[in-house]
């Protein structure tokens, strides 16, 4: 990447962005996906290449940024993440205690929770890119609100239909997440095309508001919120 971003290198790859080589990083990460899909093993090794080579790249155009804050290099990127896997695998690495991968996961969220500190937005939207697909976003909100213990009632039901109405383009984004939760019966919505990754078809916050909202109301707070509150 030095030798292709330098004088005498090669002209394209000199006058990449962060923001020109988004598109390329997407590609790449669902061509390795299909990858996967389809058993090929053999091309997998290619497409993770693939992949390696937008954080490299990314990492070397960071080198030439304007602003000496926004520069980082492929060391930084690795240190990085040897950081934060040692950080959040104390049973591993220091003297932590986990059995199970559900005890696993569970420590790395609070652990992440902890690094974020006590002013760190917990909604349950946080964190979740809006131009995520719209049911790999409904999957991690599920998966959230189950993991933070949050629980829906018959009386809940009502509330949850009516905000699905009311939330516009951002229905389907919700439906989703309340499928994943087995909550379909209960509303009338039903999800399109599952690939779709426009992001002007979803709208997190409010779609997250409406399925945090009712929960509260009727008695779905966090476990830990419940037992703080008294």
């Amino acid at each position: 990447m030095d030798r292709l971003r330098s004088p005498g290198g090669c002209p394209w790859d000199a006058e990449q962005t962060h923001e020109s080589l988004a598109g390329y990083l997407i590609e790449e990460a669902y061509e390795t996906v299909d990858a996967i899909e389809s058993g090929d093993l053999g091309h997998l090794a290619e497409e993770l290449g693939d992949v390696l080579l937008q954080v490299a790249f990314h990492a070397r155009v960071a080198e030439d940024a304007e602003r000496p804050a926004d520069r980082f290099d492929i060391d930084d990127v690795a240190g990085h993440l040897v950081a934060k896997l040692v950080r959040r695998h104390p049973h591993v690495f220091a003297d932590g205690d986990a059995s199970s991968p559900d005890e696993v996961e569970q420590a790395w969220e609070q652990i992440k929770a902890e690094e974020k500190g006590p002013d760190a937005d917990t909604h349950v939207l946080a964190g979740i890119p809006s131009a995520l697909p719209v049911e790999l976003a409904a999957e991690k909100v599920a998966s959230r609100i189950r993991r933070r213990g949050l629980t829906v009632d018959e009386s809940a039901h009502a509330d949850l239909t009516q905000a699905l109405a009311d939330l516009g383009s951002a229905q389907e984004y919700a439906s989703l997440a309340l499928r994943r939760l087995g909550l379909s019966a209960h509303t009338d919505s039903t999800p399109t095309d599952s690939t779709s990754t426009d992001p002007t078809s979803t709208d997190p916050t409010s779609a997250g508001s409406a399925l945090t909202s009712p929960l509260r109301r009727h008695g779905g707070a966090p476990r830990e919120e419940r037992d703080s509150d008294g």
